[in-house]
C-alpha cells in the first residue's frame, strides 16, 4: 500500500511504524474472513482493511471525526485477522497508533468520557475494584440484566499448597487486577498442579494489574507505569536467579507483559528490564506442557484409582490472546484430553467471545451478539462445562449460560487433588 504520511507524524516513531505497516497490505481481504464485527455488520470499515484504510486517511492529514472513532472502537482488538493475513500485517500495533491519533483529534465528551475514566481508575486497582464488585454482589439482585451478567457469584478462594517453600524451583504468578476478586481459585489451583510437579508458585505483593486495562482505554501512560511498577516487583527475584519462569494464569495479561520491550523501547531505565521480563512470561499451559512428564504419570494413577472427573465433556473456549496473542493453540486441549476430558468440537473457534477487556462494557449490544453466538457454539454437542483461559472471557460467557465455566487450570487441579486438600 502506497504511503504519503503528513508532516505532523512523518518523521515520528509512530509515523515509521505505521508506514512499515502500511506498506504490507496488499488488500487481499482475506482479513475480513475472519473478522467478528465484519462478520456481524457486514460493514468494509467494521473490518480490519477498512479501518486499516481510515487510520491511513487520518496519517495523510485527511478528515477524520466521531465516525472514523466509532469504527475504530468497534474493533475487539483479537488479532484474529493478524492471524489470517498472508502479508504479515501488524494491524493491532496500528489500531494502537490510529486510536491515540483519533483521541487526540475528536475527544470524548460526557457521559462516554465519564464512563472510560472511571473504567481506567476502577478496574487496575485491585483493593478498590473487589470493594466494588462486593457492593455489587450485595443487590445483585436488583440490577439491570446487563450489569448484572457483570457481578459473578462470590467464588471460593481456593487453598494454596502449604509445602510449597520447600521446593527448589520457584516462579512467580501474576495475580492481576480482577482476578482475585472475581475467580482467586484460579491461581490456587495452578500453584496446586505446579506443586505436584515440584514447583513453588507464588504471587509478588507488589505486581498487580499489567497495563492492558489502561493501555486499551488510550491511557498508554498509565499502562507504562503499571509495567514499571511490575517490573520493579519481580526484578530483585529476576536478578537474583530466584525465579525461573513468570506465569500468566489470564492470557490477556500474557500477550500485555510479552509487550513490555514494545510499551517501553524508549525508557532507557527500563527496556532492558522489560526484555528480560517478556522473555520469562509464560502462559501457564506452557509451563504445564513442559512438565508434563512429572503430571502425566499422577493424573493417569489418578484414573487407575478411580478419581472422577469433575465433568466428562468439555468444550474449550480458546481466548483471541492465547490463540492469536500469545499464538498458543492445541496445547490446553491436549492436556485436557491426557486428563481423560472429552473435547467437544467447537464451530468457528478462532471468533473473538465479545469480551475483549472492558469491550463488553463500552459495546455492550455487539458483546451480547458475540456471546450468544459463541455459546451455541459451545454448547451444540451438549458440554457439561466450558473451559476457557482468560478471566474476562470466563465471566463474559458465564454470564450468558447456566453451564459451569471454569479455567481449565481447575479442572486439571480436580483430576489431581481431592476437595479441601492441598496434596
Amino acid at each position: 500500500m502506497q504511503t504519503q504520511l503528513a508532516d505532523f507524524i512523518r518523521d515520528t516513531a509512530a509515523g515509521r511504524e505505521a508506514d512499515e505497516i502500511l506498506r504490507k497490505c496488499v488488500h487481499c481481504g482475506f482479513c475480513t474472513a475472519t473478522c467478528p464485527t465484519y462478520q456481524l455488520l457486514g460493514d468494509e470499515l467494521d473490518g480490519p482493511r477498512g479501518r486499516i484504510y481510515l487510520i491511513k486517511q487520518m496519517l495523510e492529514g485527511g478528515e477524520a471525526g466521531e465516525e472514523t472513532r466509532l469504527h475504530l472502537d468497534r474493533c475487539l482488538t483479537c488479532r484474529s485477522c493478524e492471524t489470517t493475513c498472508p502479508s504479515g500485517v501488524e494491524y493491532s500495533r496500528l489500531v494502537d497508533i490510529g486510536r491515540e491519533l483519533i483521541e487526540r483529534r475528536v475527544p470524548r465528551r460526557g457521559g462516554e468520557r465519564m464512563l472510560r475514566w472511571v473504567l481506567r481508575e476502577l478496574v487496575p486497582r485491585r483493593t478498590v475494584f473487589s470493594a466494588a464488585l462486593g457492593a455489587g454482589r450485595a443487590v445483585r439482585p436488583l440490577l439491570p440484566a446487563t450489569l448484572r451478567d457483570k457481578v459473578p457469584p462470590l467464588r471460593s478462594p481456593g487453598v494454596w499448597p502449604r509445602n510449597a517453600h520447600a521446593h527448589a524451583r520457584r516462579m512467580f504468578v501474576l495475580a492481576g487486577c480482577v482476578q482475585p476478586a472475581m475467580a482467586p481459585s484460579i491461581n490456587a489451583a495452578a500453584a496446586r498442579v505446579l506443586d505436584r510437579a515440584g514447583v513453588a508458585l507464588s504471587e509478588a505483593p507488589r505486581a498487580g494489574c499489567c497495563g492492558a486495562v489502561r493501555f486499551h482505554l488510550n491511557d498508554p501512560e498509565g499502562a507504562r507505569d503499571d509495567a514499571r511498577r511490575n517490573i520493579d516487583a519481580w526484578w530483585p527475584a529476576i536478578e537474583a536467579g530466584e525465579v525461573e519462569a513468570l506465569v500468566m494464569t489470564a492470557s490477556g495479561c500474557g500477550v500485555q507483559v510479552r509487550d513490555y520491550p514494545y510499551l517501553l523501547a524508549a525508557d532507557s531505565r527500563y527496556a532492558a528490564r522489560a526484555n528480560r521480563v517478556a522473555e520469562l512470561t509464560r502462559d501457564i499451559s506452557e509451563v504445564v506442557a513442559a512438565e508434563a512428564s512429572r503430571l502425566t504419570p499422577l493424573l493417569a494413577s489418578a484414573r487407575v484409582a478411580g478419581r472422577p472427573l469433575p465433568f466428562e465433556r468439555v468444550a474449550f473456549h480458546a481466548p483471541c490472546t492465547l490463540q492469536h496473542g500469545l499464538r498458543i493453540r492445541g496445547v490446553v486441549e491436549g492436556l485436557l484430553g491426557d486428563a481423560g476430558f472429552v473435547l467437544q468440537a467447537v464451530r468457528d473457534a478462532h471468533l473473538c467471545c465479545g469480551s475483549a477487556g472492558t469491550y463488553s462494557l463500552l459495546q455492550p449490544e455487539l458483546a451480547q451478539r458475540l456471546r450468544d453466538n459463541k455459546l451455541s457454539a459451545l454448547q451444540a454437542h451438549e458440554a457439561q462445562c466450558i473451559a476457557t483461559a482468560n478471566i474476562g472471557c470466563l465471566t463474559h460467557l458465564a454470564g450468558g449460560t447456566d453451564t459451569p465455566v471454569r479455567h481449565w487450570v481447575e479442572l486439571l487441579d480436580a483430576c489431581l487433588h481431592s476437595p479441601g486438600t492441598d496434596r
